[in-house]
């Protein structure tokens, strides 16, 4: 029987050059971030000098593969990876692993090279964190009309343009409440996610990732100068899909690299809801279409009169707020502007 540590070194550096090509092929060709892929590819590069500090040849004149006991042993996470991020998390966790296995058995054959390697390990741990962010949830679908909830601008009482606007077919309420105190946002928020739980429509709450949290919301809604998505993401991990407002193409492309799940997109138009001196328009919406792999919503003085302006740039999504909210039909508001955008 071969004890060879040689066998334990090969298996390790097969493992981590594997973890290391998963998610540096995930960096480069599904989130085209160039500077995380280079990072994992300097880390490849870098683990074969470290090994080859060996003696030539050895480890692989130690494999054993047919003699693998190990290779037929499975668990029923290794074969069924649900999603992308599944995928990436499961290989950054093999590479720290891989990893720390060749660190600890290359200390009593050269330290050097062992040294090398653990500066590699934290450097990995590094790069898995980012790559993460990057990940954002997975999950956020590209919804078409987003209604956003605000109780002052409704003509009748507004759990009824709750109701009705998810009758009329929004397939995502975001309560936008910037005035209220924290107990009555909180019952607020309750209430839109029981109903919109209920009908299997999205909820978002603006500003308030902690409230968002304790309703068990869809997810929540920041402004550019609100908690920063890495922040969100330490309270809450995967768990909210994170939205933010964007009126530049750089603001959008700073979103995705941080990880949110979707940006809003604006303002396309003039609107009375909130004081916009510079109106990004229908311009911006089509540069963020070609440019950002981001769901979106268009955002800002949007009707069903002037939606065309946007399904001609190819637009995804709206979300609208006086709209809906003013009108005396909430429901026929909503089903009207989706008619629109089919058209």
């Amino acid at each position: 029987m071969n004890r060879s540590p040689a066998r334990i070194l090969d298996a390790n550096a097969n493992r981590a050059r594997e973890a290391l090509r998963v998610m540096e092929d995930y960096a480069r060709f599904i989130v085209d971030d160039a500077d995380l892929s280079a990072r994992l590819k300097r880390i490849r590069h870098e683990l074969r000098t470290a090994l080859d500090q060996l003696p030539p040849g050895w480890l692989e004149a130690n494999r054993d593969t047919p003699g693998d006991i190990g290779k037929t042993i499975k668990t029923e996470s290794e074969t069924n990876r649900k999603d992308a991020a599944a995928i990436v998390i499961a290989a950054g966790k093999r590479l720290g692993e891989s990893l720390r296995s060749i660190e600890e058995y290359l200390k009593p054959i050269n330290t050097g090279a062992a040294a090398t390697i653990e500066a590699l390990r934290y450097r990995a741990y590094d790069v898995e964190q980012r790559l993460q962010q990057r990940l954002g949830t997975l999950t956020c679908p590209q919804w078409r009309v987003c209604v956003l909830l605000t109780e002052s601008l409704c003509s009748r009482p507004w759990i009824e343009v709750l109701d009705a606007a998810i009758e009329g077919g929004a397939d995502c309420i975001q309560l936008r409440e910037k005035n209220l105190e924290d107990g009555k946002l909180l019952g607020h928020a309750t209430v839109v996610v029981d109903r919109c739980s209920a009908a299997g429509v999205a909820s978002i709450i603006n500003d308030r990732a902690d409230v968002a949290l304790l309703v068990g919301a869809t997810g929540v809604h920041l402004g550019q100068t609100d908690l920063p998505v890495g922040h969100v993401r330490r309270l809450a991990g995967r768990q909210l899909v994170v939205g933010i407002s964007t009126s530049t193409l750089a603001q959008a492309e700073a979103a995705a690299k941080a990880g949110a799940d979707y940006c809003g997109v604006g303002p396309m138009f003039h609107t009375t809801t909130k004081d916009k001196p510079h109106l990004a328009g229908p311009k911006y919406l089509s540069e963020y279409i070609r440019h950002v792999p981001l769901p979106h919503l268009a955002i800002g003085g949007i009707t069903s009169a002037n939606v065309a302006q946007l399904t001609a740039v190819g637009v995804g999504g709206v979300a609208v707020s006086s709209f809906v909210c003013a009108s005396e039909d909430p429901a026929g508001a909503v089903r009207c502007l989706r008619e629109a955008m089919n058209a």
